[in-house]
């Protein structure tokens, strides 16, 4: 008999009791529409002293292939809390919580480890399955919920049934025990099996909201409305076109000193003018220079740049002297260009400098107050949109009987635990009706907001939905029957298409900005480095199954830990791997430098910039162990966007060269130092050849693969964890 099978187990904010459980616990508590009030009594089987246990791992224990000193390792030592005479101290620090069930008037026991839900005794796993042990109808008939110290619970704990299995396991295993499920693991231009070797501090569960596909929508809507906004000012105030893609790298400089409520849209920056976009625009004043092809393109463009000037000293108001310097200036070059034949190209650029090193500190001086006026009001702007979409977003929540959030009180005790998911502190509300249809090797997600007549359709490959699926089976822990997934997927479509642009008119900004290395290097990153950690990824185009990404609340479901600036790691090897954004850049290396001097356990971060961003403050880092150059023209980068990408182009030639930094502790050098062999290896593996070796050997097996299944059709039950395009889209009605 389940007891609500609804529930948020790991999410969910609890009051807190005088005599209750510390104020960590409750805030993980489980809660479900009948046995809410459960975690709100008293009638734990903890004492009231139970305020001063550690806390404990708020996810699965995980094997590591290589155990470390500084690893936690074993169960948390104990400080002297009864825990009456049922539940034992090795069971609570296993992860068990008793509970009392109104319903059924009697207790329960759940795991908070493994989600496992029992009511009776745990430790009598040997009978067979009942649904009448099951309280919060987790585990799956055949099944046993794996128990924390269990060898088999980090392999298929997590693995969400499909009816096609159950199918085709009707029978009993060896002595009347259900054969074991087969482990499915996912082929494609990733490793979705390799456990983290971050270790980190814990740390509580964000204030940040579910995503919501209406807001999400509405979120859209107005980032929309502030591009459109940002041009036409642009264009109107400084009679240039917005510069491309400077939207984009205004949002990634802005959130870098972001402590506002929005996700996306910046709301809370000092200062409010933003370097990033005042310079971009600057350098577009009075024209945008590009280097000419022909020399007639240079006398153009010479001649567009003195109009340009002499037009916006004349219609602004500036000083008499920065007028008749500019003046001058601009009819002396006419005079030349006017006497001057047969010039060369190199002198139409001799002169275009010298014109632009005579005016540009007037022109600057002239519009700088036009140019700090527009980039504040996109600021407040974006402010204002932040604050809708945040009074919509609380409205919504209240609609569901959902509270807003308040910042949870924190852990008594901090201990170092490997690297486990975001938890949110409010539950998720009910997801709208998203509908969905294979269109060949896509899938078309459409959901029609309240205030569109027609459905907003976005597109994914099957490949990365089968992806998005198995990351969300090892991350997401309050969705267990996936009855919320395509509505999350929809919502981090939406989100990312939204930050980017549309993808049919995307940029090469908005393209590098997404670009991930090339599946070689991070096998040679990983074999040759312990590299198990992206610091810079999205769900789309990770590598690994943990990872950090720009957005926490849409991304956390999929893998990620959240931004990096906001992610403090103790140990672990990292690749780091940032958007080309020249704030971003510092701050992520003033960010590896301060977690480097804080830690004396194994740090290493390998840091991957283009040629042309290399800063001297990188050559000067006294963590830097070396650093290697990788020529333009020889590698090549996985594309942005290539979760819709046809597979012929995933792979982009890079045009400028790749510097690779080590940035290592000493104990991390001593651990995964760039020795010559380990250097050289990274240097074959970034051989395009190497990646088109790999796909084409993937593809023969796959090919060996279908041909054996087809000549041996009695074997299919071997593969019912198999995951097909049609059952991506249609199985238990999950998706």
């Amino acid at each position: 008999m389940n007891d609500t099978a609804s529930t948020s187990k790991d999410i969910v904010s609890v009051p807190s009791m005088p005599t209750g459980p510390s104020a960590w616990e409750q805030l993980t508590a489980p809660q479900n529409q009948n046995d809410a009030g459960a975690a709100n009594n008293s009638n734990l089987t903890l004492a009231s002293s139970s305020t001063s246990l550690l806390p404990t791992t708020p996810v699965k224990t995980i094997s590591s292939p290589e155990p470390m000193a500084h690893t936690p390792q074993g169960p948390p030592t104990s400080h002297g809390p009864v825990y009456g005479e049922e539940l034992t101290t090795e069971l609570v620090n296993q992860g068990w919580r008793k509970f009392w069930s109104k319903r059924e008037n009697r207790p329960y026991y759940w795991n908070r480890l493994t989600g496992e839900s029992l009511w009776e005794m745990p430790g009598q796993q040997h009978r067979a399955f009942d649904p009448l042990t099951d309280p919060l109808g987790i585990c799956s008939p055949g099944q046993p919920g794996p128990s924390p110290n269990s060898p088999q619970s980090n392999a298929h704990g997590n693995l969400k049934r499909r009816p096609s299995e159950d199918a085709q396991h009707p029978h009993q295993g060896h002595g009347g025990a259900p054969p074991p499920m087969k482990k499915f693991i996912l082929s494609g231009p990733w490793d979705l099996e390799i456990f983290t070797n971050a270790v980190i501090v814990e740390r509580p569960p964000t204030l940040l909201p579910h995503p919501h596909p209406e807001i999400e929508a509405m979120r859209a809507a107005l980032t929309m409305k502030l591009v459109r906004t940002y041009e036409d000012l642009c264009l109107r105030r400084e009679n240039i076109k917005a510069p491309r893609d400077s939207f984009i790298r205004w949002i990634m400089e802005r959130k870098v000193i972001d402590r506002g409520c929005d996700p996306l849209l910046p709301s809370l920056c000092i200062p409010e003018v933003s370097p990033s976009m005042y310079r971009e625009i600057m350098n577009d004043i009075p024209i945008k220079i590009v280097k000419p092809k022909f020399t007639g393109d240079a006398r153009k463009q010479l001649s567009r740049y003195a109009e340009a000037a002499k037009y916006i000293i004349e219609s602004r108001s500036a000083p008499a002297e920065s007028k008749k310097i500019v003046k001058w200036n601009v009819e002396d070059t006419f005079q030349w260009l006017r006497r001057t034949v047969g010039a060369s190209y190199e002198d139409f650029q001799d002169r275009l400098a010298h014109l632009k090193r005579q005016c540009e500190p007037h022109l600057v001086e002239t519009v700088k107050g036009s140019v700090e006026a527009l980039c504040t009001k996109i600021y407040n702007l974006s402010g204002e949109h932040a604050k809708r979409i945040r009074e919509k977003h609380i409205l919504l929540l209240k609609d569901h009987g959902i509270g807003e959030p308040t910042p949870p009180p924190p852990p008594p005790v901090l201990k170092k635990v490997w690297c486990y998911p975001i938890q949110f502190s409010v539950p998720s509300p009910r997801m709208p009706v998203v509908e969905y249809l294979q269109d060949r090797d896509h899938m078309v997600i459409k959901y029609t907001p309240s205030s569109m007549s027609q459905p907003d359709s976005l597109f994914i490959n099957l490949t990365h939905l089968q992806k998005l699926e198995q990351l969300y089976r090892y991350n997401c822990f309050d969705d267990k029957k996936f009855d919320l997934f395509i509505g999350r997927v929809w919502c981090l479509l939406k989100r990312y298409q939204t930050f980017l642009g549309n993808s049919v008119n995307s940029s090469q900004e908005a393209e590098m900005t997404q670009a991930s290395l090339p599946v070689p290097v991070f096998e040679c990153l990983h074999r040759h480095f312990g590299v198990t950690f992206e610091c810079f990824a999205s769900p789309l185009n990770s590598y690994f199954r943990q990872f950090c990404s720009a957005f926490a609340d849409t991304d956390a479901y999929f893998g990620s830990r959240g931004p990096f600036l906001e992610f403090k790691p103790v140990s672990g090897s990292f690749q780091v791997n940032p958007p080309h954004c020249d704030e971003l850049i510092d701050a992520t290396l003033a960010h590896i430098e301060k977690l480097l001097n804080d830690s004396i356990e194994p740090l290493s971060f390998i840091v991957f910039l283009p040629e042309w961003k290399c800063i001297a403050k990188l050559e000067e880092n006294i963590y830097k162990r070396r650093s290697v150059i990788i020529l333009g023209m020889a590698h090549e980068y996985r594309h942005g966007y290539q979760h819709i990408t046809p597979q012929h182009e995933v792979t982009v030639k890079s045009m400028h060269g790749t510097v690779v930094v080590w940035l290592q502790n000493n104990a991390g050098y001593a651990r995964w130092g760039p020795n010559e062999n380990r250097v050289e290896a990274l240097r074959e593996a970034f051989r395009p050849a190497r990646d088109k070796e790999r796909d084409k050997l993937q593809q023969q097996q796959q090919q060996q693969q279908n041909s054996s299944s087809a000549t041996n059709s009695n074997d299919s039950s071997g593969s019912s964890a198999a995951i097909d395009p049609a059952s991506t889209a249609n199985a238990s009605n999950s998706i």
